[in-house]
């Protein structure tokens, strides 16, 4: 009768232990589905139509790294990317509008393509393979998020400080001051092995 008795203590023992399992991955996959609700004090953030920004960058595919300063001029209707080595000199400069979008090297080389995103992605290691859309970068610098896009968590200040779209995920690790409207001043971009890292110095922006 012991026995018995014994092995039913252990019976459920594991049937209890099953059930606060399946409990945990059913919580888990809830979570998953329905993502913490923004907090009250939530920033609503809008992109800008026009900005200008100068930092560094940095981007690497787990194999290859490349890094320099980036100025970017975005305007509605074109955008144009300068960037520089470590000691100032210009490598490459792409310039986009409606009827395509032009690179021109620092040996003087140019290229042209029908859209921006396929010279940026040359000059980026892994950012072709992993299809980084640059489209979407104007949105995710701001921290603005675009639509489709999933704010995952929030700062102290309600501001975003990671963001998921499309199976990228953008980390917002500093922002240009406490203020709740603050631009960012640290955006970390990743997806499988690709990574592209912005430390911004300068902000300038115009009323949308």
């Amino acid at each position: 009768m012991a026995a018995r008795f014994g092995l039913a203590v252990c019976v459920e023992r594991v049937l209890r232990t099953r059930a606060a399992i399946l409990a945990a991955a059913a919580f888990t996959s809830a979570c998953a589905l329905n993502p913490p609700a923004p907090p009250a004090d939530a920033v609503p953030r809008q992109a800008f139509d026009a900005f200008s920004m100068s930092g560094r960058l940095s981007a690497s595919d787990g194999k290859e790294t490349a890094s320099g300063r980036l100025d970017w001029a975005h305007r509605p209707d074109a955008d144009r990317w300068t960037i520089s080595g470590p000691f100032g000199q210009v490598a490459a400069q792409i310039d986009s509008g409606p009827d395509g979008a032009e690179v021109v090297l620092a040996s003087g080389e140019r290229q042209s393509a029908p859209q921006v995103v396929d010279l940026i992605l040359i000059l980026l290691p892994g950012a072709s393979e992993a299809g980084l859309p640059p489209e979407r970068l104007v949105a995710w610098v701001q921290a603005a998020p675009p639509d489709g896009a999933e704010v995952r968590t929030f700062d102290a200040q309600g501001r975003p400080a990671r963001l998921i779209d499309k199976g990228w995920i953008v980390d917002y690790l500093g922002y240009r001051d406490e203020t709740p409207e603050a631009m960012p001043r640290l955006v970390d971009i990743s997806r499988g092995e690709f990574r592209l890292r912005l430390v911004v110095d300068r902000w300038e922006m115009e009323s949308p």
